[in-house]
């Protein structure tokens, strides 16, 4: 086995992941790795490894492992992942298996995986989600996107037998570095695609949706990236898998709490989250959808319409991309998906639902695979398809030359008195609705006992929550035709409250009729929910209070669905006020939730409101093709 140069092992070795990061927040995309392609032993028979410490302009070295097929003749694409997790197993014998349809083994693919900075046996300074330069770059100045073209540089020099050209994916933190690599991009690269990328851990991404924060993910990752001084003295309570997690973090859960008595004088990513509660220059500089300029590659972002930690990042960051580079191929691939799940085999059911097909071997072999080998091993001709979707209800898949798609019909569905819901506005006057948002007693993200962070709750039936007191819930009357509904979903409320602060959580759910089979009969399938925290209704970077008993309005998009109400089925709309563990509990005081004490939260009385003045609603958008 070729080494470009002898690698010292104690050198570059870094602290390995902690164990409790990897189970509750990469250990989704992990798993699906080992099923999304060859094991170990078949591709090392077809395989060499090489083993390089890649220079960068810094001088920085990065370990990047390559892998070519042994007896393909000619010359070959490179397809690379850039990764923080580790790019092991390390040593010229130790192999990993390899990502995607069979395809790229079978037609001589390399494959590299690389450490970035800091992380494995790369050299450097590792920084989350590292801010992009956008000014002019000075000599010295490195981010991830000249890392990235660095790499590329020289794999495409020093690989043997590369055709020139280079393909770049990741899923998840991955797919963050396959977005920002995408940025200024190497001649040599023809085609990236980051696939649930990190993109925006304050606006919608994985610690935050709309500045609300996300704890129980927050919790989990919270020791990623940390010095090892720090780690290495750093002891979390045993939680076993058995524990009631609601009440755990109901006795432990205020932020405050938690850094006392588990992250005081850390160095790592929950310092960061608690030293920065507003939409400030720390956040703003790791806005991967705005920094996305300058992309002379072939893009296909992919996300699951399910997907508990990314699905924001996957729209956004195409959506970005189409606006801010004109004429360069760009397509988005959305699929019924957790975070990924496109990754392993079969795909036919996610939760309680059957979506009647292998969704992810078609992705795998329809999609993927074609959109790499036309642009690295063929002309690059490919037919763009704007979008390729999975619509959900229908169970089909189906492909538009825009996204959104165009010809929908904005619909608003306006609440109305006794809880219903109709696409007429609700009358002159009616009394609102009101319910009393407890943080003693918050709305449980799930049913039953909530051990841990679930990817099931995207989807879950929401019978749990309906019938609890902290809980609207308004719906339609039983469709009389198919109701197809495609793009973002907003959500526009009037509301009071006697609190200067409060969350809400909106819930757009698909009503099974009563004579549905099996455990499907009345099921309430959550289709959409979104959090937004109200003191950021103005501005992220700016925060207002509420004025007790003002009415005030809420307007909010939630991500993207394609989706079809059958016949029979209803649309309902569940509203409150709490999300929890899986979100803070708000103290619904104006102040700074990381450092609120438990005697700053405090009931509040929420009234929502639907009058024709005062008219809560949630629009989306109809495809012509069926009307409500």
């Amino acid at each position: 086995m070729k080494t470009t140069e002898s690698i010292p092992v104690g050198a570059y070795r870094r602290q390995a992941l902690n164990l409790f990061c990897v189970v509750l927040f990469a250990l989704p995309v992990i798993r699906s790795y080992p099923a999304r392609g060859q094991t170990a032993p078949p591709f090392k028979e077809r395989y060499n490894k090489i083993e390089y410490l890649v220079p960068m302009r810094d001088g920085v070295k990065l370990y990047t492992a390559a892998y070519a097929p042994k007896s393909m003749p000619g010359k070959h694409p490179i397809i690379l992942e850039r990764t923080p997790y580790g790019a092991g197993p390390y040593g010229p014998e130790a192999y990993r298996g390899t990502h995607g349809s069979k395809h790229f083994q079978d037609n001589g693919y390399i494959f590299a995986w690389q450490d970035v900075r800091g992380r494995g046996r790369s050299e450097g300074v590792f920084v989350n989600d590292r801010p992009q330069i956008i000014h002019s770059l000075k000599p010295g100045d490195i981010d991830e996107s000249t890392d990235t073209y660095d790499t590329i540089d020289y794999l495409v020099k020093n690989v043997p037998d590369s055709n020139g050209r280079v393909g770049l994916w990741g899923i998840s933190y991955p797919g963050f570095y396959a977005g920002v690599g995408a940025i200024n991009s190497h001649p040599a690269l023809r085609a990236a695609s980051p696939q649930a990328p990190v993109s925006g851990w304050f606006l919608g991404d994985d610690f935050h949706h709309n500045g609300a924060f996300f704890l129980m993910d927050a919790v989990g990752f919270a020791r990623f990236g940390e010095s090892q001084d720090v780690s290495r003295n750093f002891t979390f309570p045993a939680m076993s898998t058995g524990a009631d997690k609601f009440k755990w973090y109901l006795e432990n859960g205020n932020p405050a709490q938690l850094t006392e008595n588990y992250f005081k004088g850390t160095d790592g990513l929950w310092r960061d989250l608690m030293e920065h509660g507003v939409y400030d220059e720390y956040w703003q500089s790791r806005d991967l959808p705005h920094n996305m300029r300058n992309v002379r590659c072939a893009v296909m972002t992919v996300g699951g319409w399910f997907d508990a930690e990314d699905c924001w990042g996957a729209l956004h960051v195409y959506k970005a991309t189409e606006a801010q580079n004109k004429g360069v191929y760009n397509t988005l691939v959305m699929g019924p998906w957790f975070h990924g799940m496109w990754a392993g085999t079969g795909g036919n059911r996610f939760g309680d639902m059957d979506w009647g097909q292998p969704t992810s071997t078609y992705y795998q072999e329809k999609i993927e695979f074609p959109f790499f080998d036309s642009f690295l091993r063929g002309d690059g001709r490919l037919k763009q398809i704007e979008a390729q979707v999975f619509e959900t209800g229908t169970n089909q898949w189906r492909a538009f030359p825009a996204w959104p798609p165009r010809g929908t019909k904005e619909t608003a569905f306006y609440f109305q008195p006794g809880k219903g819901i109709a696409t007429t506005p609700p009358p002159s006057t009616g009394d609102p609705d009101s319910y009393e948002s407890d943080p003693a007693n918050p709305v449980p993200y799930q049913g039953g006992q909530v051990r841990n962070r679930t990817r099931e709750y995207m989807i879950d039936d929401q019978r749990f929550a309906s019938n609890r007191p902290d809980v609207l819930t308004y719906q339609t009357s039983p469709l009389t035709t198919d109701l197809t509904i495609a793009g973002p979903i907003t959500s526009d409320l009037y509301f009071t409250s006697t609190g200067t602060d409060a969350d809400f959580v909106v819930k757009v759910i698909d009503v099974y009729p009563d004579d549905a089979p099996g455990k499907l009969a009345s099921y309430q399938m959550l289709l959409r929910a979104e959090i937004f925290r109200s003191k950021f209704r103005d501005s992220y970077a700016n925060p207002r209070p509420l004025a007790p008993g003002k009415v005030e309005r809420l307007t909010y998009e939630m991500p993207d669905v394609l989706h079809t109400f059958k016949k029979g089925h209803r649309l309902m709309v569940q509203v409150q006020s709490s999300w929890f563990p899986l979100v803070d509990r708000n103290p619904q005081q104006f102040l700074d939730i990381y450092a609120a004490k438990p005697g700053d939260y405090k009931k509040a009385t929420i009234q929502i409101l639907h009058s024709s003045s005062n008219p809560s609603l949630i629009k989306v958008g109809v495809l012509p093709s069926a009307k409500p």
